[in-house]
Order: C-alpha cells, then sequence, then structure tokens
C-alpha cells in the first residue's frame, strides 16, 4: 500500500508540467514517482519477522475494563518501523487499538489494547494486522495475522452490596445471635421429659429406659437444604424490561431513553443478578446450591456442593446463556431437575409471570414438582406496565387517544398477571414480581424468611 505522501509528490510535478508543458514531463514525472515507491517497497522490512503472541486475559465481569497484551518481536536482521491493528469483534470495545512503534533487531515491544465489554460470553480477537513502511514511508507491505485471543466476560453482580446486610441476617438464624427456633423437623435438637400433649411418636424409649421419667426426642427443622435455581431461557426471558428508577440505576446495561426513563435492561440479566446474590447468600447458608438454564434445551446444568465460590461458579455457566425466541418446554426443564436428585428443596424458578407462558407451559406440570419441593416464582417486572396505566389514570384532559388505548391495554395487561400470580398461589407457589433492581434483594429476603420459619 501507499501513504499520503505519494500524491502530495505528485501534486509537486504540476510545477515541472508548467515549466516545460508536454506530455513527456508527465510521464517522466510519474515514472520517477513509480520508481521511488517500488524502491521504497523493496526496501520496507517483510513483516512475516515481527513475531507476535498475546497475554491470556482474565475473565472479567460486564462493565468491567480490561487490557489485551501484545508481545511483538523482531526476528529479522533489519531494524523495523511498523503500525500495528489489534482487532476485535464490536462487543469486545477495543479502543486506543492502533500502534505505532519501532523495532531494532531482536527487540521486543509490548502494546496494550483497552478492552470494555459491551456483551456477555466469549469475546474473541479478529486478529492482527501489521504494516512495515519503507524508509522514505511511500510504500509499506501489509499483512494480517491470526493472533487468537478471547476475553470470557461474565454476568455483572450489581446486587453483591446486598449480600453483608443479608449475611448478618443470616448470622442471627443460625443461632449467633439469635434464639434457635425448635418444631417438627428432620433434625435431632434435645432430649426433655415427657408432657400431656406430646406425640408419643416422639418417645425415645431408650433414653427412658435410663431415666425415671419418660423422655421424648425434640426436632428442629432443617437448616442445611438444597436450593435449585432454575433460569428460563426461553422467549419472555428475551424481553428488554424497563427499571424502577429509585434502583435500577445501578444494573449495568440499564440506559436512558429520550424520554429520560431508565430501560433497556434484558429480563435473563436481571434474572442472573438475582440467582447470583441468592446462590451466594444459600451456600454460605451450607445449602447446597444448583443451576439448571434451558428453554427446550438444557442450556445450562451444575451442581455445585462443596463448591467454595458459588457465585464464580455461577457467573461461569451463566456468562454463555442468552435467550432463546422459542417457548420453554418446563416438562424438559422439570425432568432435568428430577436427575439432580430427589431430595426435597426449595426451586426458584426465576421467569415472567406471563399469563399466556404460564397457563399452556408451567401450570400442566407444576403439581408433581410441588408435591416433592417447595418452589418460589421469581419474577422480572416492567415498571413500563404501571407506568402506562397511571398515566391513564391521571393525564386528564390533555390525553390522547393513543394515550388511552396504551392505559386500557396495560391495565388489562396487569389484571390478567394478577389473576395468573393469584391462581400460582392458591397451587401453593410463592410468588415474587418486582422491577429488575429490587428483585434480587426481595428474593434474598424471602428466603431467610423461609429459613426463619423453619419452612426450607
Amino acid at each position: 500500500m501507499i501513504s499520503g505522501r505519494v500524491p502530495l509528490l505528485l501534486l509537486l510535478g504540476v510545477g515541472a508540467v508548467v515549466l516545460r508543458p508536454s506530455g513527456s514531463t508527465v510521464a517522466l514525472w510519474i515514472l520517477a514517482m513509480a520508481l521511488l515507491v517500488g524502491v521504497d517497497l523493496l526496501l520496507a522490512p517483510r513483516t512475516r519477522v515481527l513475531a507476535c503472541r498475546r497475554d491470556a486475559i482474565s475473565p472479567v465481569r460486564l462493565g468491567d475494563p480490561t487490557t489485551s497484551v501484545l508481545h511483538v518481536e523482531n526476528t529479522g536482521r533489519r531494524r523495523v518501523r511498523a503500525e500495528l491493528r489489534d482487532a476485535w469483534q464490536p462487543s469486545a470495545g477495543a479502543t486506543s487499538n492502533r500502534h505505532h512503534f519501532t523495532l531494532r533487531t531482536g527487540g521486543t515491544t509490548h502494546l496494550r489494547t483497552p478492552l470494555q465489554p459491551r456483551r456477555r460470553g466469549d469475546l474473541r480477537a479478529d486478529g492482527v494486522t501489521l504494516r512495515s513502511w519503507g524508509p522514505l514511508r511511500l510504500a509499506a507491505r501489509q499483512h494480517r495475522y491470526p493472533v487468537p485471543g478471547v476475553v470470557r466476560t461474565l454476568p455483572p453482580f450489581a446486587s453483591r452490596k446486598h449480600l453483608p446486610s443479608r449475611l448478618a441476617r443470616l448470622q442471627d438464624l443460625d443461632g449467633r445471635a439469635a434464639v434457635r427456633v425448635r418444631g417438627q423437623g428432620t433434625e435431632f435438637d434435645s432430649l426433655r421429659e415427657y408432657v400431656r400433649g406430646d406425640d408419643v411418636r416422639s418417645v425415645d424409649w431408650r433414653a427412658s429406659a435410663r431415666s425415671a421419667h419418660v423422655v421424648v426426642r425434640t426436632w428442629q427443622p432443617e437448616r442445611d437444604r438444597r436450593v435449585v435455581l432454575v433460569l428460563d431461557t426461553g422467549r419472555t426471558s428475551a424481553g428488554r424490561v424497563g427499571v424502577d428508577s429509585t434502583t435500577g440505576r445501578e444494573l449495568v446495561g440499564a440506559a436512558e431513553d429520550e424520554a429520560g426513563r431508565v430501560d433497556a435492561v434484558p429480563r435473563l440479566d436481571a434474572a442472573m443478578d438475582a440467582a447470583l446474590l441468592l446462590g451466594s447468600l444459600a451456600a454460605r447458608a451450607g445449602d447446597r446450591v444448583d443451576l439448571l438454564a434451558g428453554d427446550r434445551r438444557i442450556r445450562a446444568r451444575e451442581r455445585m456442593a462443596g463448591a467454595r465460590d458459588v457465585a464464580g461458579r455461577l457467573a461461569e455457566r451463566m456468562a454463555d446463556l442468552e435467550p432463546r425466541l422459542v417457548e420453554t418446554d418446563w416438562e424438559v426443564l422439570f425432568g432435568a431437575l428430577a436427575g439432580l436428585g430427589r431430595q426435597r428443596a426449595l426451586v426458584v424458578l426465576l421467569t415472567a409471570v406471563e399469563p399466556a407462558a404460564i397457563s399452556d407451559g408451567l401450570l400442566p406440570v407444576l403439581g408433581p414438582l410441588l408435591r416433592h419441593h417447595h418452589v418460589v416464582l421469581a419474577s422480572v417486572r416492567d415498571p413500563e406496565l404501571s407506568r402506562l396505566a397511571a398515566a391513564g389514570r391521571d393525564g386528564g384532559a390533555e390525553l390522547t387517544i393513543d394515550a388511552v388505548y396504551d392505559a386500557a391495554a396495560a391495565v388489562a395487561e396487569l389484571d390478567r398477571r394478577e389473576r395468573t400470580r393469584k391462581v400460582l398461589q392458591r397451587m401453593g407457589v410463592d410468588v415474587l414480581d418486582v422491577d429488575a433492581g429490587g428483585l434480587p434483594p426481595a428474593l434474598a429476603d424471602h428466603y431467610l424468611a423461609l429459613k426463619a420459619q423453619g419452612r426450607l
């Protein structure tokens, strides 16, 4: 390739043409320039003498910056003046990726390309383009080389700031700062003397034989249980829902639209944030945490019993998950859930309270699941529906026909969702329908409430 100096030198030939206006003058000038460019190109070092390698990049959470480091070594016998472009796919957010450098024989340089990932998953380098200039900088050799590179972008954990306060409450429940709750359960607690009204099935006959009184066992609800996070990746998870302005600005991915509302948070990403907070809390409580994600197929399945960094493992498994524009097959998901173990568990369904999807897909297969497990349905609510309904009530005479229809549709949809929520509650499902920013702490609080009541 040629540089911008070549056209400038050609323009200088206008003076020669003016002094001696003839075709031969023009031809001689063009021939001289072609000769200079050809000689400069021949003197330019080959790009193959530059050896490139890239350092591995540690995983990074969405929204956090990172850096790709390239090491370029001159393996030739001449000094090289070169340019390098470190290309990445657009969602990697590569900036300042054009580097100019000069390397002597055997020299090495380290080139850093800042990255600001804008999407979850594995973001890959698109190759390295090297350009080696001749001594006159009129022409250059250029070649593109594959230098593999990948940055794994994990889901953001914006709700991490809620973890310390919930852990303090968990310590109280564990008996470090509160009284232990005794009641019906499966874990042995203590022995005491029989009193009228006690269940005779709780009498410990061996202990009674060694005592002057009849002794009964007391039990406490199990504290160390299994928590299964079921993440719906079907079509309802693809919706980009609004975020409540009081809590949603902390979520990575939230953006303001032209009206100043905070929106554009994928429902799946908000559900992942809630799963990370609950998984971290349950692991600290000693519960076993399992992850299951899918739609018509199982997209992720992970058992994390004994894992130290549950939040990290969850983030790794969820990094590649993307919404699929298909209806979720809950029979497939519940079949996979049964394969994770028969022990009674707290099953958290991270899906949307969408009347059509719930009535056609979830309700027909929910009964058997409720007989074996305690089920919580955690849904990301879209505050835009409430805003449209409120605008219809409070707009007054300034309302347009379109606004009235929007408000009526929003009210009808909210009513359908409320009826769906009541149906689920009558079946025994705990339903949490909260905006994206408030769902993670609300789900963590509900988990702690179940622990305190001995319902897990």
